[in-house]
């Protein structure tokens, strides 16, 4: 495993049977990620004051 890079773990919660990941691994030290959904791409921001903004 390459410690340069991010590692993001999913965890499932048994009762929900959701997949759950934290937002500090997803974003890593990135501010924005990209989505790809079907044909659309929707962007991901999180703010300065750690709010989520989804656009498309």
């Amino acid at each position: 495993m390459d410690p340069s890079e991010p590692v993001v773990r999913a965890i499932t919660t048994a009762e929900a049977g959701r997949r759950v990941v934290s937002a500090t691994e997803l974003f890593a030290d990135k501010h924005e990620i990209e989505i790809h959904h079907g044909d659309a791409i929707y962007r991901l921001r999180l703010t300065r004051a750690g709010k989520l903004i989804l656009t498309k």
